[in-house]
């Protein structure tokens, strides 16, 4: 887990030593689609809080990169180990290219409102929207975990972070309840979009499945 106790994030980037190459891999993967993400996010709400930890996972990305390297220096024993190892570091170093072009995005951000204004329109064509959403006590998704709820399968929305208090939670997992007053940063369609807003606002009660009978 990050350090900072503002910051709680579900990688364990602690814990490489003990990880393998494929799984220090894996992290560098969620880690840089996390920061374009949060990077977006910086932009369109223009948040110094979402930057600057676009800027602290960025610092993971490169120490991961420098794990990995070290790892499959240590692994390869062959010629054909080195082979196969090699493009592991390929993908390592796209990861790692993603993550230096979201601190590239939120580097933007450090430019006047009135000297951007194309951003306004990148973000408008993407096919992917970023929204922000805040938890209303009207809201039957107080107190419930996202996998409970099945918020991305029900909706079509992911909640790449959340605002509880002064303390963030990044890529939360499906263990996460959602609290009343939680600011939600989210991801996906427009429509999912409003349909996620309804129910985040109490307009709309979350749907409840009934079991099918065996």
């Amino acid at each position: 887990m990050v350090s900072n106790p503002d910051r709680e994030h579900h990688i364990d980037t602690e814990s490489t030593a003990r990880k393998s190459v494929r799984e220090i891999l894996t992290d560098m993967k969620d880690i840089s689609e996390l920061m374009v993400d949060l990077s977006y996010a910086a932009i369109m709400f223009d948040s110094n809080e979402l930057a600057g930890e676009v800027r602290h996972l960025e610092q993971q990305i490169q120490r991961l990169n420098y794990e990995i390297r070290i790892k499959a220096m240590l692994s390869a024993r062959t010629h054909d180990d080195a082979v196969k190892l090699s493009g592991l570091l390929q993908v390592a170093s796209a990861a790692e290219a993603m993550s230096n072009a979201a601190v590239n995005i939120v580097n933007l951000s450090q430019c006047q409102i009135d000297k951007r204004p194309f951003l306004t329109f990148v973000l408008r064509e993407a096919e992917e929207k970023i929204g922000r959403l805040t938890l209303n006590e009207r809201s039957d998704m107080a107190n419930r975990t996202l996998a409970d709820m099945s918020v991305e399968s029900e909706t079509g929305m992911r909640i790449i972070a959340l605002k509880r208090g002064k303390r963030w939670i990044y890529d939360p997992e499906g263990s996460t309840s959602l609290k009343v007053g939680d600011v939600m940063i989210v991801r996906g369609t427009e429509d999912g979009y409003e349909s996620l807003r309804k129910y985040v606002m109490g307009e709309a009660k979350w749907p409840v499945y009934e079991e099918a009978e065996e």
